[in-house]
């Protein structure tokens, strides 16, 4: 696979630097049986810019730093949105005690509490920072926004926030069909769905931004 890879980088840096249109080539290699998507990701790796040969774009680079970022920004974001999701959970159960709770009774709901509104005042403004930070970055450098690390988490945050949705949902339709739907289960149906919906709303909107530019 990877010398097929470099073949068909080889033929494309060779057809642009002799001067063919980028649809000819497309063309070309498309009635030769290679996917679209595979030779537009190649042609993409070149600048459409008036000169002789062909100009390579910055290609994505894995670097520590990069990789240290990108996993502390995902981390801090689970992990408030985990404690977020407890938080509210417990006020919900707060204002709907359930006396068969052994929780309840024992003072775990207080404890609960204490132990996400912590987490929530460290690793939120954490979470803030890193975004903040890596938005100028690359701001400065658009080329950043190709970091594979970053790709890979976000479509792993993509298909966790999916599955927590779908999990929500079924769910939700379980009890329903069983009659056994409550003010205080549906409030924590809504929690679910709140916070991976925007979760997942957001990144999807990154990666679709993503591709309009490119």
């Amino acid at each position: 696979m990877a010398t097929a890879t470099q073949e068909l980088e080889r033929f494309v840096h060779e057809a642009l630097a002799r001067g063919e249109a980028r649809p000819r080539i497309e063309a070309a290699l498309a009635a030769a049986g290679w996917p679209p998507e595979e030779v537009h990701g190649v042609l993409a790796g070149y600048a459409e810019v008036d000169f002789p040969m062909p100009v390579p774009r910055p290609r994505a680079h894995l670097s520590p730093r990069d990789a240290f970022l990108h996993l502390l920004l995902f981390a801090t974001l689970y992990l408030s949105a985990w404690h977020l999701g407890s938080l509210l959970f417990d006020l919900v159960n707060h204002a709907f005690p359930d006396p068969a709770d052994p929780a309840w009774a024992v003072g775990g709901l207080a404890q609960s509490m204490r132990w996400s509104v912590a987490s929530l005042v460290i690793a939120f403004p954490v979470f803030l920072w890193i975004a903040r930070l890596l938005a100028r970055e690359e701001a400065r450098n658009p080329g950043r926004r190709l970091s594979a690390v970053r790709r890979w988490l976000t479509y792993l945050t993509l298909f966790i926030a999916a599955t927590v949705l779908i999990g929500d949902l079924i769910a939700l339709v379980h009890n329903v069909l069983g009659g056994e739907l409550t003010l205080r289960f549906g409030l924590k149906v809504l929690v679910v769905a709140v916070i991976a919906g925007t979760v997942f709303g957001h990144y999807l909107r990154d990666l679709r931004r993503e591709e309009r530019e490119a």
